[in-house]
């Protein structure tokens, strides 16, 4: 019992102490750190831009993916490859080199793209689990979840050994631990996806696999710190919707894993204060003269993006001068962080891309996700006994929730709206004003309804709902991710999976009947949505057209992509939360 206490009396101690570190840390980049923080690129991604941009050039647009350029290992060194580059022949004064050249440059001097991660099979995975979704009675809808429960070893990988002894010859980064891919063109792991494929593998009771997934993005905030976008060199300049603090909160509530606890606590700490730095944290003085932080997306970089250099030096081109070029390239690698790559929620003047000011926008869901994380960093503290750290983030949530509601919330509306600032500057504080609120329906403007504070709040429960109802947003096959049809893939006709299971989760949450009624239908029409598009094609998809039950959907940037962990991930959680009864059609 003695030794017990004395464990948990240092255990305390450590965290109060990285937490204390962390503080400081946060303090000294407030004091240093500007909005124009740049993270350098390495010498390798330099290089392969210069050869996705030759590519393009020789091989022309169509089915042209800049991203597996950026994505190719090297055989030889850089100086060796590059050396080699700048002897190909050219054709003319531009450099351009013939396909059969450049064909032949990359099969001798690169491994294919993907290559340096090895295929993987779970040691936890199992054909049917005990217990797996003992509320779907239907034997199709059965053998079908079934099917996408198989899906995780498709989808395993695990960083080649060859990535460790050389990383300066691949883009791909070391992680500790085995990896659930998103799948298609996204080869390495991605931030948010992780979140829904954790809580699909929960479903699937595969805890050891969804823990290191959690332990390689621990390693990301322990080395970098912040969780990446993806476990990529061109990714180091930006993070993903912060989630981490759920995926662990899921675990332990299952698996009651305190020592996982214990080892990510102080990494949430130190993410925690990174979002919370000056790049992210944005003052507004609202209508009472009340001050609040809250935080939006900010990419540190000012250049196009390695992984689509070439569009993006397309899409800038029409400004003139660099440092316009610098503010639009930062504003697309910070739609980019926000996840929601692109959408007219970030264009001033919608639907026109060049008009994209992510930056100017404080976002109602980021600012959701990290009230989320300041309530789990406080509970996981009262888990291990760290009540000056219970304290702390207790009120910075509290301090979050008014701001959530003082800055975002529209009484006439009844949901929370993003909020333009004049600009991406780093002004002291903003003065709040009604005609910044973007009164645009987005899916996100529900988003707060998936954390506690609100979904407890009855009252408020009914007026969201209502909302929700008459927003426009619920289609026959899902929740549409806005009301524009902009072209872009977060935008309308789209729905995406992770916006329906938030919504459908927030409203179960509440204990309303009514909310747990739209929960199930909303659940209802995407999981027939998925199913009658896993038939005809016989995979699923990033992303399906709400308005066509059985589409999948389409815009953006790059083709559709197959595979895929999160909506698999979805479509599981839905099924453990609502079964299917043998007697309910599965077909649209």
């Amino acid at each position: 019992m003695a030794l017990h206490a004395l464990t948990l009396l240092l255990c305390t101690f450590s965290l109060s102490l990285s937490f204390a570190v962390a503080s400081s840390h946060m303090a000294s980049s407030s004091s240093s750190s500007s909005c124009s923080v740049v993270t350098p690129s390495t010498p390798l991604v330099s290089f392969l831009e210069q050869l996705q941009e030759t590519a393009l050039q020789t091989f022309g647009d169509s089915n042209f993916d800049p991203k597996t350029y950026v994505d190719l290992p090297l055989k030889f060194t850089l100086s060796e490859t590059h050396q080699a580059f700048q002897n190909l022949p050219r054709l003319s004064s531009n450099g351009t080199v013939s396909a059969e050249v450049l064909k032949g440059f990359i099969n001798r001097y690169f491994k294919g793209a993907g290559d340096d991660l090895v295929c993987w099979q779970p040691h936890d995975f199992v054909a049917e689990p005990e217990g797996f979704l003992t509320k779907v009675k239907h034997p199709e809808v059965r053998a079908w979840a079934l099917k996408v429960h198989s899906l995780w070893r498709n989808l395993s990988r695990k960083v080649s050994h060859e990535v460790e002894k050389n990383p300066q010859l691949h883009t791909l980064l070391p992680l500790p631990n085995p990896v659930v891919i998103p799948g298609s063109r996204f080869r390495e792991v991605y931030y948010w996806d992780s979140y829904w494929v954790i809580r699909g593998l929960l479903v699937s009771k595969m805890h050891k696999t969804a823990t290191a997934i959690v332990m390689n993005l621990v390693s990301l905030i322990e080395k970098y710190g912040f969780v990446l976008n993806g476990a990529r060199q061109y990714y180091t300049n930006r993070s993903q919707p912060p989630l981490l603090s759920s995926m662990i909160y899921e675990i332990y509530r299952i698996t009651g894993d305190i020592e996982l606890v214990k080892r990510c606590l102080p990494a949430l700490l130190k993410e925690h204060a990174f979002w919370n730095s000056d790049i992210h944290r944005v003052t507004i003085v609202d209508a009472q003269g009340h001050s609040h932080n809250l935080n939006r997306y900010q990419a540190m970089w000012n250049k196009p993006r390695p992984e689509s250099s070439t569009m993006d030096k397309k899409s800038a081109s029409k400004f003139l001068n660099i440092s316009e070029k610098q503010h639009f390239y930062r504003d697309i690698a910070s739609a980019a962080e926000s996840g929601w790559d692109f959408s007219t929620r970030w264009m001033r003047v919608p639907p026109d891309y060049s008009t994209l000011a992510t930056t100017s926008v404080i976002p109602v869901d980021l600012n959701a996700y990290l009230l989320g994380m300041e309530i789990n960093i406080a509970f996981f503290a009262k888990a291990i006994g760290d009540e000056t750290t219970v304290k702390h983030f207790m009120e910075l949530s509290d301090a979050r929730k008014k701001a959530i509601n003082s800055v975002f919330w529209s009484p006439s509306k009844k949901q929370w709206l993003d909020y333009w600032l004049n600009s991406g500057t780093c002004e002291v504080a903003h003065v709040w004003e009604d005609k910044h609120q973007n009164k645009n329906v987005f899916a996100s403007n529900f988003v707060p309804l998936w954390m506690e504070p609100f979904y407890s709040d009855g009252s408020l429960v009914g007026n969201v709902v209502h909302a929700l109802k008459t927003s426009g947003l619920i289609r026959a096959a899902g929740i549409a991710t806005s009301l524009t049809d902009s072209g872009q893939q977060w935008d309308f006709p789209n729905g995406w999976a992770p916006l329906q299971h938030m919504l459908a989760e927030g409203l179960v949450k509440s204990g309303s009947k009514e909310a747990r009624l739209l929960a199930e239908e909303i659940a209802i029409k995407w999981i027939r949505s998925n199913y009658v598009s896993y038939k005809k094609t016989g995979v699923m998809h990033e992303k399906l057209d709400v308005e066509k039950c059985g589409e999948y959907g389409g815009g953006g940037e790059y083709a559709p992509q197959t595979g895929f962990g999160w909506s698999n991930g979805v479509v599981l959680a839905f099924l453990e939360e609502f079964g299917w009864p043998q007697d309910r059609s599965i077909d649209c």
